[in-house]
């Protein structure tokens, strides 16, 4: 049996009459988990159902079926942001080529999963989940799955706000131009923003694209990003007044790229961890931060899953680090600690700009196969930078740019001065191209359009929020 359309009929449990022109894709109004449940099984590949405005409370919504990448099954919100789901509402969306628009989760008092998200290629766009006593506010299982402006904001009980499982094959799932709000400290391990995989997970490719999101005062813990699984990426993102560090806490072969740590001076604050091999680290840019800007760690001998994997094989490269508190490079961080005696080897660091406010622009001790070229570094108000034979000492002429981030002047001396073969860094924090004669840090003097920049609220999250901004 088909349901009525919307443009020819008013639904409201369920329509039940019969479509006429069973080949046109059509839309059919739901107003709760057990119509959605019912009307899942008849849709045909393109339909949409409509969920009514309005309060849903205590509604586990379960939306399963299967369409296809040309015409996927949308279920989404009359008016985007007006349907509340409250109380013991939750969302299960589970098969393939699946669109969820529009949604609202607020101070949810389910205790499971906020939205789950299981099966292939399905979508979650345009919602919001704030509050609540959900363990996730999204969990993601499945294979190349996307959530992209979305708001997730006010997690304040144990578990990262999004959890991303890596089940032994690559997922390639895309998680882009969310807006991930303020979450308050939570006194205790357990409160990452985003963990991709587990310790468990930790050796398994979960290929994940992480891009273009906004972390907006993000205190939950030391670790903003949680890396817990192999070969993903995390690029573009900005990391504004967050109390934390982006962690390569396991896993092996990540890719750090082109992100914007925006620290000002916020206690807490810091830039990125690296634990695990073969990791590339480049055109980061990293101000103002207080508690260190590149962490190499320690590792432990035969290390178990939940310990310190040693770093190694790592590029660190073309990073600015500026305005921030010492030390800038931590060599061996966590070294004599939790069984951590391994320090980091094989670790390139190359033609990274470092501008120190107030501490040590290094610290610790290198291990084995360390190789430092093209590295640039001043200190703040007449200090005197430690000697290094891989850090020249100058003055690299920085100055506010338009947008309030460091920039070396046309005249600066990281002006083309990069050394070593790094064809393969293609761009820069801007997106611009990288010339022939490659300047040093994150950002390459160019006339070219800046493609990536540091993101605001406005950029990012769900359309709707501005008319109904409740958190």
């Amino acid at each position: 049996m088909r349901y009525t359309p919307i443009a020819t009929a008013t639904i409201g449990l369920l329509a039940l009459a019969a479509s006429t022109v069973p080949c046109v894709a059509a839309e059919y109004r739901v107003s709760s988990a057990a119509d959605i449940a019912r009307a899942s099984k008849e849709l045909r590949p393109g339909d949409a159902l409509v969920m009514t405005d309005g309060p849903w409370k205590d509604q586990p919504v379960v939306f399963k079926a299967h369409g296809t990448a040309e015409k996927p099954l949308t279920l989404r919100a009359a008016t985007p942001g007006n349907v509340h789901l409250t109380g013991k509402s939750s969302l299960l969306i589970d098969g393939e080529h699946l669109v969820v628009s529009g949604l609202f989760l607020r101070d949810g008092q389910a205790t499971g999963d906020g939205i789950k998200i299981a099966g292939r290629a399905c979508r979650l766009t345009e919602t919001a989940v704030v509050g609540g006593a959900y363990k996730f506010f999204v969990h993601l299982f499945g294979t190349d799955h996307r959530m992209d402006h979305c708001y997730l904001a006010g997690k304040t009980n144990d578990s990262p706000t999004m959890q991303v499982e890596a089940e032994g094959v690559p997922n390639h799932h895309r998680i882009d131009h969310n807006h991930f709000g303020p979450r308050p400290p939570l006194g205790r391990n357990g409160g990452e923003t985003i963990r991709v995989g587990y310790s468990h997970q930790s050796m398994s490719n979960s290929a994940t694209l992480v891009e273009q999101n906004l972390f907006d005062r993000c205190d939950g813990e030391l670790e903003i990003i949680s890396n817990k699984s192999c070969e993903n990426v995390y690029r573009g993102n900005t990391f504004l007044d967050c109390a934390g560090m982006f962690t390569l806490r396991h896993g092996d072969r990540c890719v750090v790229e082109g992100n914007f740590f925006l620290g000002h001076h916020k206690r807490g604050s810091g830039g990125i961890r690296v634990i695990g091999e073969g990791h590339v680290v480049v055109n980061n840019y990293i101000d103002g931060v207080e508690q260190g800007g590149i962490r190499l760690t320690a590792g432990i001998p035969s290390s178990p899953l939940v310990g310190y994997f040693q770093a190694r094989d790592c590029l660190i490269a073309f990073n600015t680090i500026v305005d921030s508190r010492g030390p800038l490079l931590e060599l061996d961080a966590g070294l004599g600690s939790s069984g951590r005696t391994l320090r980091p080897e094989n670790i390139t660091l190359a033609n990274n700009l470092l501008s120190v406010s107030d501490g040590a622009l290094l610290k610790g001790m290198e291990g084995a196969g360390f190789k430092w070229m093209g590295n640039l570094a001043t200190s703040a108000g007449g200090k005197t930078a430690v000697d290094h034979a891989g850090i020249t000492i100058t003055n690299t002429s920085l100055e506010r740019g338009a947008n309030g981030l460091w920039r070396p002047a046309a005249n600066s001396p990281v002006r083309g001065a990069a050394q070593g073969s790094f064809t393969h860094i293609k761009t820069d924090m801007d997106g611009q191209p990288r010339a022939t004669r490659q300047d040093v840090g994150a950002d390459q003097l160019s006339e070219a359009p800046v493609t990536s920049r540091p993101l605001n609220a406005a950029d990012v999250g769900p359309s709707w929020r501005n008319r109904t901004r409740d958190e």
